[in-house]
């Protein structure tokens, strides 16, 4: 389904995409978990992979990364799934979550660095500019950085858009090419695809947002996170003219089919100056 979007308006957006010389990825938490929600690192070494693909090509990377709270699950014996345990869990998740990123970008002797936010960083416009000079030092330097939401300070980011939101108002803030969001479901479709088998992946969005929107409020089943955010994020990132993309953070090479200009996931077009809605 890619109604209201044409082949050539899809077809111009994946040779942008392709085109990006500063992208974003971000992984969601079940990117990087398991079935019992914690830490997988077949999963973690698969993303970091397809990432210097993207490096190999002379892209800089930025990576946004969840899974702290997963990575805390393994760690420790606790009780309750309170807001409180998740960011306990977060401080202890990180650092292992950090290790192990650092083991695996060591396999292709790529350095990288943290950098823990809130969207008050973001939104400060000293804190901001703090954040924007020292992620622009950093891909000068040739490492990539690793940004995840500051769990233990979040109380609201950590129940809702996990850090959705935040790659995509960091994607506009920095002026980045290209938002590629890694979930386990692999795009926007006409249904629950985990519920209904009848579903079908959308192509492309553009001017039949609003009638995905309608099918997302319709097929969601949590009230919090899940693809309503991934889905908000995108539209915010497309509409300053950058393009977006809901992936599966399991497809093979799927980065690279991306800069290759190949369909993957759910791509939403650029509707402000640079493809015409």
């Amino acid at each position: 389904m890619s109604e209201g979007v044409s082949q050539s308006e899809l077809e111009e957006a994946r040779e942008l995409a392709a085109d990006a010389d500063r992208v974003i990825v971000k992984a969601g938490t079940n990117s990087l978990t398991n079935a019992a929600s914690k830490l997988d690192i077949e999963k973690l070494d698969k993303l970091v992979d397809d990432i210097a693909a993207l490096r190999d090509r002379g892209k800089d990377v930025i990576l946004v990364s969840s899974g702290a709270v997963g990575a805390g699950k393994g760690r420790i014996v606790y009780d309750g799934d309170t807001v409180e345990a998740s960011q306990a869990l977060s401080t202890v998740g990180q650092s292992h979550l950090m290790r192990e990123y650092t083991k695996s970008f060591e396999r292709y002797d790529q350095k990288i660095a943290q950098l823990l936010l809130t969207q008050h960083d973001l939104e400060n416009p000293e804190r901001f500019t703090n954040v924007q000079n020292t992620i622009d030092t950093l891909l000068e330097w040739g490492i990539v950085p690793i940004i995840n939401e500051n769990d233990a300070v979040a109380t609201q980011e950590i129940r809702i858009g996990d850090n959705d939101m935040l790659s995509s108002s960091l994607a506009v803030g920095i002026e980045v090419d290209l938002l590629v969001t890694l979930t386990d479901v692999g795009g926007v479709y006409t249904g629950n695809p985990k519920e209904d088998e009848t579903a079908t992946l959308i192509e492309g969005v553009g001017r039949n947002y609003d009638e995905v929107q309608a099918i997302i409020d319709d097929s969601s089943t949590s009230e919090f996170g899940g693809i309503q955010t991934k889905v908000q994020g995108a539209r915010d990132v497309s509409e300053y003219g950058i393009p977006a993309i809901i992936a599966k953070s399991t497809e093979p090479d799927v980065l690279e089919k991306i800069a290759a200009e190949k369909a993957v996931g759910t791509l939403f077009i650029p509707i402000n100056g640079v493809i015409n809605d």
